[in-house]
This record gives structure tokens, C-alpha cells and sequence, in this order.
């Protein structure tokens, strides 16, 4: 639906011009009517001619095709006039006609109205040269100064057509800046959910069977307390990552801060003895020939092994997980599938849907399954 402007609204705008249209409209009644009755007084239609061919000036910028013809028939009937009176006035220049020619040069209409006032100030020009039988001295001067009110205005469009291609292209910038952010955020709150989530729950998982480990199996005691340093470690170590990237917007030469490198899938063994360690007989099943990953594909790929193998062993009660790497020409099949306790239905938490993203960021599909028992998870990703 186009956006009508409300008649009152219109009314008031067009009644209420600005301060400096009121003054430029002053002006130029003083210019043109004081010839009219000073030092001689002319016929009262000359000097409502006069006003004619001035006061509308006031009203251009909200209706310039109206004012422009009432200014210009004014004008050329006047030019045209001013030959039968005895005493004619000297009017030096038709001051309303050079500013109605600025203004129309300098908005901004279709092409078709343009042509039309293009067309109209022409005819209105050639009628108030030919008719009056003015001289060629007349001919130069007045075309010379209308080609030049015209050449100002579209100096005046097309500079301020430059400073809104440039505040929308400032304001284009502000949006993907704020865009940037906002997924740099939310990889951010991915990251350390995924840390955090699957590095404590090892931790807890540990902690709760080292006191049995101590009174049962001490030998196996020191494993068990090692599993909780290293996985305390890691957590460390990749949040310290994450955390430098928040230091500050950017850097002191003005680029973004650099990221750390990330886990990928060459880290996938670690995952899965943390996962040993936690008591899962976990294993890997790679079919086809692996390929060097995008970065993005590869930590999306670490991240979703880690979220899986973290749900099973905080959730599944499972014994056995077995992660399965399934490479083609185009896409990289992972599969996490345990043998856990399963549930009655399936819930996303803020892993599942941190999976989620991860994959559809990346193009790819994550898919879920409840098995019997057990859950599987399925994510493709792209990698051609």
C-alpha cells in the first residue's frame, strides 16, 4: 500500500513553509515588485503581475511544477506587457523564474514530470524573448543565467544524492557490524557451553566414582584423579581461548582480535578417552578417505562429537557409544549412536539446538533418532 500523506497534514505542510523559504520569498517580492511602482507608479495589473511572478516562490518546494507555471506565465505575460506601457521598469533579471529553475533542478522527480518542466520553462523562455522582439544581448543573458540556475541545482541533487548513498552505506556497515557481533556471540555462548558442559560433567562423573575407586580399587585411584586434572586442563585451556577473544573489540591496529585455534576432528581421540574414562566403551569407525576441513566444518565437526558424547554419558546411562566418520566426495556423514537407556521423548536443551546451528550454519543436517535402545544422532555437513 503506498504511504499517502493525511490532507490535513498536507495542508499544514504547504501553509507552513520553512524560515528560509520565507525569506528567500521576501527577497525576491522586494526585487521584483519595488521596480514596479519606484520610481514610477505602473498599472495595478503590472503590479499584481509582479507579485505573481515572486510571492509563489514561498510555496516551490512543496508544490513546484504549480508554483514554477504560475511564476513563469506570470513572467512571460509580463515580459510581454511591458512592451505596450509607455515607462516600462528595467527588470534586470526574473528572479522567481531563476530560483523555481534552481529548486526543480534540485528535487527529486520522475522522469516525466521532469521532462514536462523542462518543456514548459523552454516554451515559457522562447515566448518571452520571441514575442517581445527582445535583442540577442537580452537572448544570451537571460538563457546564460537560467542555464546556470538549472546547473546549480543539479549540482545541489546530485550532492545530496552522494550524502544518502553515503549515510546509507554508513548505516549498511553499522547493520553488518551489529550482525557480526551477534553471531561472534553466539559462537561464543556455543563454545563455552560445549566446554563447559562436557569437561565438568567428565569431572563430576569422576569425582562421583573416586571415592568407591579409592576404597575398592586404589590402584586405580591416581587414574581416576589424573582423568579429573586433565579434563579440568582442557576446560582451561580452550576457555582461556575463548576469553582472549573478549578482550576488547579490537585490536590496536583496528582489526578484530585474533582467535586461537580450535579443536577439529584431529582431536577426536582425546574426546573418546575422556569418554573411556568415564567408564563408556567408546570406539571409532572411519569408512572412506578422510580430506582436510574448513575450518569452520572441522570445529563444527569436533563440536558435535563433544556435545554427543557429553549427553551420553551426563544422560544416557549407556555403556558403549561408537562414533562413525562416514567421508565422501562432497560431505562428511558423522554418527554418534549409544546403547543408553533412551527416553520417551525427545527434548532439545541448549545442546541440541547449539548442534543444530552449528550444522546449519554450515549448511549441512542434523537428525535424531531414538533407537532400541539408545539414541542415535546423524550430522552431514558439506565439505566439496
Amino acid at each position: 500500500m503506498p504511504f499517502t500523506t493525511p490532507e490535513p497534514v498536507m495542508r499544514a505542510n504547504i501553509l507552513n513553509p520553512s524560515r528560509a523559504d520565507v525569506a528567500i520569498a521576501v527577497v525576491v517580492t522586494v526585487m521584483t515588485v519595488t521596480p514596479t511602482i519606484v520610481p514610477s507608479r505602473q498599472p495595478w495589473w503590472f503590479v499584481v503581475l509582479a507579485v505573481l511572478m515572486s510571492v509563489p516562490v514561498l510555496w516551490r518546494r512543496r508544490a513546484i511544477l504549480s508554483a514554477g507555471a504560475v511564476v513563469g506565465s506570470a513572467t512571460t505575460v509580463l515580459a510581454i506587457a511591458a512592451k505596450s506601457l509607455p515607462h516600462s521598469p528595467a527588470l534586470l533579471l526574473p528572479y522567481g523564474v531563476l530560483v523555481c529553475t534552481f529548486t526543480f533542478a534540485a528535487a527529486d522527480v520522475s522522469p516525466v514530470r521532469r521532462a514536462g518542466g523542462i518543456a514548459g520553462l523552454a516554451v515559457g523562455v522562447a515566448v518571452s524573448l520571441i514575442v517581445p522582439h527582445e535583442d540577442l544581448e537580452t537572448y544570451r543573458y537571460l538563457v546564460t543565467a537560467i542555464v546556470a540556475a538549472y546547473a546549480l541545482g543539479i549540482g545541489a541533487r546530485a550532492r545530496r544524492s552522494a550524502q544518502n548513498a553515503e549515510r546509507e552505506r554508513e548505516a549498511r556497515i553499522r547493520e553488518e557490524r551489529a550482525a557480526a557481533v551477534e553471531r561472534e556471540r553466539t559462537r561464543i555462548a556455543r563454545d563455552m557451553h560445549d566446554i563447559v558442559t562436557h569437561s565438568v560433567g567428565l569431572m563430576v562423573i569422576q569425582a562421583e566414582t573416586g571415592p568407591l575407586v579409592v576404597r575398592d580399587r586404589p590402584e586405580k585411584a591416581e587414574a581416576v584423579f589424573e582423568a579429573i586434572a586433565e579434563a579440568g586442563r582442557d576446560a582451561v585451556g580452550q576457555l582461556r581461548l575463548i576469553l582472549g577473544a573478549l578482550r576488547g573489540s579490537e585490536a590496536p591496529d583496528g582489526r578484530a582480535p585474533a582467535r586461537g585455534p580450535q579443536p577439529g576432528l584431529d582431536a577426536l581421540p582425546g574426546l573418546l578417552d575422556n569418554a573411556r574414562r568415564a567408564g563408556l566403551d567408546a570406539s571409532t569407525d572411519v569408512q572412506g578417505a578422510p580430506r582436510r576441513l574448513p575450518s569452520d566444518v572441522d570445529i563444527a565437526a569436533y563440536r558435535i562429537v563433544q556435545e554427543a558424547l557429553t549427553n551420553t554419558i551426563r544422560h544416557a546411562g549407556a555403556r558403549t557409544v561408537r562414533v562413525r566418520l562416514r567421508w565422501s566426495g562432497e560431505t562428511l556423514e558423522i554418527e554418534v549412536a549409544d546403547d543408553g537407556r533412551g527416553a520417551r521423548e525427545l527434548r532439545e536443551g541448549h545442546g541440541m539446538i547449539g548442534m543444530r546451528e552449528r550444522v546449519t550454519a554450515c549448511g549441512g543436517r542434523l537428525a535424531v533418532r531414538q533407537g532400541n535402545p539408545g539414541f542415535t544422532l546423524t550430522a552431514t555437513l558439506p565439505i566439496g
